[in-house]
């Protein structure tokens, strides 16, 4: 199966590239200047089916949370419009797409984990230009997964887990906020997950294969617990660690305002799918001793 995945450096695409490399998938990335979700949706389509895919995933998006909320317009333009010229490739090469959501979706109130049916309702613009894709996405074309993920980290790109490490090199105690509570999730998983789904997808025209899914890391944590749990696989390696001082939101003031809970249900995904990502913590101790050791 060639598996064509847009953008070229982000976490989950490096991923992919990685989890393929011993299989009978080939992934192939696609980017700028051939494919930029900013600009003409013939020119993004023509892109796509140059790649000759046996499967999409739609994965490169405007990720800048903060910056999304004065800059409106490209959030929109990238995430949810550019988002539907994938999804209008797709459904002319008749080939599945898998696009890749968040869990910005929601406003972050509920005391549960959130689930497929729950209401959305994001409080930001980057979350109203991601709901916005999904809703195009679907719009376009029915053989399509929406993959709703959260906190994403790997040893790829920027992520908590390097700012983390990088910032105890810094100091000896660092405030992280610990009232906000969500799945951390591994890129690398996402990728395992990524290349089950599709390979389900190909296989099979089930309706039930289709739709949305949550796809995150077994087990919830704080940012803060998060932060503590990655100095610990550290210092056991020799690496940067530093102390924990717990804050709440409203001392780490952001322009937009992030989601108190962002737990996901991803039982869905096990039933229909029969995809389980590893619990957070094996899966940040993967990622931590990669990075310690410089892998």
């Amino acid at each position: 199966m060639r598996l064509v995945v847009t953008g070229r450096e982000g976490q989950v695409v490096r991923s992919l590239m990685e989890r393929a490399a011993d299989t009978a998938v080939e992934v192939v990335s696609v980017g700028r200047p051939e494919l930029d979700l900013a600009g003409d949706a013939a020119a993004i389509g023509a892109a796509i089916e140059c790649a000759r895919p046996d499967a999409i995933v739609s994965a490169a998006a405007y990720t800048q949370v903060d910056r999304a909320e004065t800059d409106q317009h490209a959030a929109f333009a990238i995430n949810a419009e550019g988002a539907r010229a994938v999804a209008e490739a797709a459904a002319r090469l008749s080939v599945p797409l898998i696009h890749l959501s968040t869990d910005y979706v929601f406003d972050g109130t509920s005391p549960s984990p959130y689930r497929e049916t729950d209401d959305t309702g994001p409080t930001g613009v980057y979350g109203k230009s991601k709901l916005a894709g999904e809703q195009a996405v679907l719009e376009a074309h029915a053989n399509s997964v929406i993959l709703r993920t959260a906190w994403v980290y790997s040893p790829f790109g920027a992520n908590f887990v390097k700012t983390m490490l990088r910032l105890a090199g810094e100091r000896d105690e660092i405030s992280v906020v610990a009232d906000q509570r969500g799945n951390p999730t591994s890129a690398l998983d996402i990728a395992d997950g990524i290349l089950k789904v599709a390979s389900n997808l190909h296989a099979s025209p089930s309706e039930e294969l289709r739709g949305i899914f949550h796809m995150t890391g077994q087990g919830s944590a704080t940012w803060a617990d998060f932060a503590e749990t990655i100095f610990d696989f550290s210092a056991a390696l020799g690496g940067p660690n530093a102390a924990v001082r717990p804050i709440g939101s409203a001392d780490y003031p952001t322009p937009a305002r992030r989601p108190q809970n962002s737990k996901l249900d991803s039982s869905k995904l096990e039933q229909i799918h029969g995809v389980t990502l590893p619990m957070w913590q094996a899966s940040t101790k993967e990622v931590v001793q990669r990075l310690v050791n410089k892998r």
